[in-house]
């Protein structure tokens, strides 16, 4: 699957989520829910996975959780906020950068039009990532 056929799918359930349970929820509920969503359609997540920090080269054990890593490509940002906001991009790039993705999808669910909350964040990355 191509990471544009990935990314559509995965945009697809959320606003399928989102149509059927509406805002209001935690952002553990919308998780635990995408979550079942991907592993109906067999596709391969990583549901908090943790980014090892390595700052002045001393690893650490956990510095950051993704809250989903889709078929270790693509890295979700679920939010149920008010709007989304810029320090929620950078903290999604921040993600991007230590993970080795390129792709990344903040989702905030605390609205009546999800397509209003939702983007599609790249970034060119080099050296290794998660």
């Amino acid at each position: 699957m191509t990471d544009a056929e990935l990314t559509h799918e995965i945009i697809g359930a959320a606003i399928e989520l989102h149509r059927v349970r509406g805002p209001g929820l935690l952002e553990s509920a919308y998780e635990e829910c995408l979550a079942h969503d991907l592993k109906h359609h067999l596709i391969p997540f990583e549901r908090q996975k943790a980014l090892p920090q390595a700052p002045r080269h001393v690893k650490l054990d956990c510095g950051y959780r993704i809250d989903l890593l889709v078929d270790r490509r693509v890295v979700i940002e679920l939010k149920a906020v008010e709007n989304l906001a810029p320090i929620h991009d950078a903290v999604l790039l921040t993600y991007l950068r230590l993970s080795g993705c390129s792709i990344g999808l903040p989702v905030n669910f605390h609205t009546v039009v999800l397509e209003d909350e939702m983007r599609r964040l790249v970034q060119q990355h080099h050296g290794e990532g998660i």
